[in-house]
């Protein structure tokens, strides 16, 4: 992101991101770099790894934050919301050369990153798996694709269901991207660079110029090819995002974005198992065809949002989203592999998706006594039109073939239309969430209510349906703060997710009848600010989810009697122990099962892809004013890869590493090596078949130039 103008230029350019997002480049060019640790008196580079409280389109800075605001849609510090939330602000994206979603996401406990099929983000927050509860400022984005971090100024990452916040799903959290936007009064170029030592590049921009002392435009583009261990792996990637912030009057701001994103890349669905584990010794063999597995997105998003504030506290937000994915892919993938052969499989897909989604804020705060007030009331209404198709692959040959490091596969075409489907869902809510402010005692607590309304028809068999579900979701916490800079907290909260899935699969004869599945989150926490710039976060939980389907052997008759509950601790630190020194850690112990049957696993079984132990740990240190290093490490515990718990992910140690240096105050260097002990490890899956091997030593170099 630009930075404001008091921050400087010489710190930010020290941080020279190998992928990062463009913006971020121009942005963090900020003020005076750090003092030799021996002289820690002396004055650093400002990274502010802790930001100040803003609203959700709002600027991020500093590896911490203060702002809550997205878990309450109100300006509520961070200390004060009962929930847990992890924050990967852009100063961590940049340090880390991180360019997309999933791999930010691997730094935060709790979370779990799946292998989506090698073309979509899938995770597993708290054990609950998703590919839908994905937002964008606070709007959801839920369409099958990698999200890129070109155009974002940070990730959030709410932990537990709130449908009061977010609607529908998130029954284990939800991810909230808060983006770029152009910043009045500033000015500011920066072209960014990077390379790796499998040959992927990118080339990014950054652009904010003010038009006016009212009117600001910016605009963030990148461009990169792909490159990696994986033989044959090969692809690109195009976003462009323009955005215009208007003042209009002293009381009201507009906001106008637009992004397009152009992907194309080879689908890898990663290696076969064997043994319980992963079949070792083809950690770089492709088990497919790369002229078939290709995966191609489409992407047009805009967004509108003004905002208004009528005094005496009171104030509107109100915010417009239209985006259209073009989606396809196609895969060969590996199925059941013996010591010298592996069985093959293959399907296209093509999905189009048009999202329609409308959000108002009404946010009152008062005094009333020595009783502070935050009175939230909001609507949200969506619609969303859906075609998708499905057809197998037809191969020329047999489909188990040698096991080899060279998979020769048969000649693959497309065969049979298995699925053709259309869909319409509409969706209305209104809400409302009050806070109270007692000094030493807070109360939150509210409602939403939620109509779900889906219909859709099966283009291959003919068969039509409809469904029309209305929820009331709830959420109640208590906060209490013996001194300004300590909490304690319990909150209650609940979501829900109707049986047609996150993705919105046609209604069957099944699904067409069942009641949704209900998540119910209780929490236990308390927040620590050791310093200003430091946050000391620890919660205990227990998510149940209930109403999962189970079809009973005798009858065949499918009933809504399955449970799971997952419980676990977590523990987190972000900020800036030292000037010099900025650090973001965390750990979650997770101990999750299915506790009374469902259609997928009998009681007693683990839930897929939740390790016991999960750390995550990122350094950045700052020797002098144009040198620093980082240092991180990733540790994973064993985890099943599916339900039938046939098949274990072996845990794992990922070191990371980098080093930052300041040329002049125009050009920034910055080397990341990641899995710098180039250790094996297997970090994600999709089903019992299809794991995916980490990366081996892997070296970015970047250069940043500030014009």
């Amino acid at each position: 992101m630009i930075k404001p103008s008091t921050r400087g230029l010489l710190a930010s350019a020290s941080l020279i991101t190998a992928f990062g997002p463009a913006a971020a480049l121009a942005a963090d060019t900020a003020a005076d770099g750090a003092a030799l640790a021996a002289e820690a008196a002396a004055e650093q580079p400002e990274r502010d790894y802790v930001g100040e409280v803003i609203l959700v389109t709002g600027q991020q800075d500093g590896y911490s934050t203060q702002d809550g605001s997205t878990a309450t849609k109100t300006p509520t510090p961070l200390i004060d919301v009962p929930q847990a939330v992890a924050t990967i602000t852009e100063d961590q994206l940049d340090d880390q050369a991180i360019t997309y979603l999933g791999d930010a996401l691997r730094y935060v406990p709790g979370v779990s990153v799946a292998t989506g099929e090698g073309h979509r983000d899938q995770i597993i927050v708290r054990g609950q798996p998703t590919t839908a509860d994905f937002y964008l400022d606070g709007l959801r984005d839920d369409a099958q694709y990698y999200r890129p971090t070109y155009n974002v100024a940070r990730i959030e990452v709410l932990k537990g269901a709130n449908a009061l916040i977010f609607g529908r799903g998130g029954g284990g959290g939800a991810i909230n991207r808060v983006s770029k936007t152009a910043q009045l009064g500033e000015r500011a170029i920066a072209l960014e660079g990077a390379l790796d030592n499998w040959g992927a590049f990118s080339l990014a921009g950054d652009l904010n110029l003010p038009l006016s002392d009212a009117l600001a435009g910016r605009l963030n583009a990148t461009y990169e090819e792909f490159g990696s261990h994986r033989d044959v792996y090969e692809g690109r990637f195009f976003g462009i995002s323009p955005t215009v912030t208007a003042r209009l009057g002293e009381a009201t701001r507009l906001i106008a974005s637009y992004s397009y994103e152009d992907d194309d890349r080879v689908v890898d669905r990663g290696i076969p198992a064997l043994d319980g584990g992963p079949i070792r010794g083809y950690d770089r063999t492709f088990f497919g065809d790369p002229d078939f597995n290709r995966a191609t997105n489409r992407l047009h998003s805009a967004r509108l949002r003004l905002e208004h504030d009528f005094g005496g506290g009171l104030s509107l937000d109100a915010t417009g989203l239209f985006a259209d994915y073009d989606k396809y892919y196609g895969n060969v993938l590996p199925g059941a592999a013996t010591a010298t052969t592996v069985s093959l499989s293959g399907y296209e897909s093509a999905t189009d998706r048009r999202n329609l989604v409308g959000q108002a804020n009404l946010v009152w705060q008062a005094d009333f006594g020595k009783v502070g007030s935050t009175l939230l009331a909001g609507i949200e209404f969506a619609d969303q039109d859906t075609g998708s198709q499905r057809w197998n692959a037809a191969f020329a040959g047999p489909t188990t073939v040698a096991l080899g490091h060279t998979i020769a596969v048969p000649e693959v075409s497309r065969g049979v239309l298995t699925n053709s489907s259309e869909s319409r869902l509409s969706t209305f809510s209104a809400y409302v969430q009050q806070q109270l402010d007692f000094g030493l005692v807070q109360l939150v607590g509210g409602l939403r209510y939620e109509e779900f309304d889906l219909s859709s028809e099966n283009l291959v068999s003919g068969f039509a349906a409809a469904r029309k579900d209305s929820k009331v979701s709830p959420r109640a916490g208590v906060i209490v703060k013996p001194v300004e800079a300590l909490s304690f907290y319990a909150s209650y909260s609940t979501s829900f997710l109707p049986q047609s899935g996150d993705q919105f699969g046609p209604l069957d004869a099944t699904t067409a009848f069942l009641e949704p599945e209900e998540f119910e989150n209780l929490e236990l926490g308390a927040k620590w600010a050791l310093n200003p710039g430091l946050l000391l976060s620890a919660a205990l939980f227990r998510l149940d989810r209930d109403n999962t389907r189970f079809t009973d052997p005798l009858t065949g008759v499918t009933e809504l009697t399955g449970a799971a509950r997952i419980e676990g601790f977590e523990i987190s630190l972000a900020g800036e122990i030292l000037p010099f020194w900025h650090v973001n850690f965390g750990y979650t112990f997770l101990d999750g099962e299915v506790t009374r049957a469902t259609s997928s696993a009998p009681a007693g079984r683990e839930l897929q892809q939740v390790p016991r132990h999960q750390f995550a740990l990122w350094n950045r240190y700052d020797f002098t004013e144009t040198l620093g290093i980082g240092l991180g490490a990733i540790y994973q515990g064993e985890q099943f890869t599916t339900l039938s718990n046939a098949v274990t992910l072996p845990d794992y140690l990922r070191v990371d590493a980098a080093a930052y240096y300041t040329v002049n105050d125009r050009i920034s260097l910055q080397l990341n090596v990641e899995n710098l002990f180039d250790a094996d490890y297997y970090p994600s899956a999709h089903g019992d078949t299809n794991i995916q091997p980490g990366r081996p030593l892997t070296a970015r170099l970047g250069v940043r130039m500030k014009l």
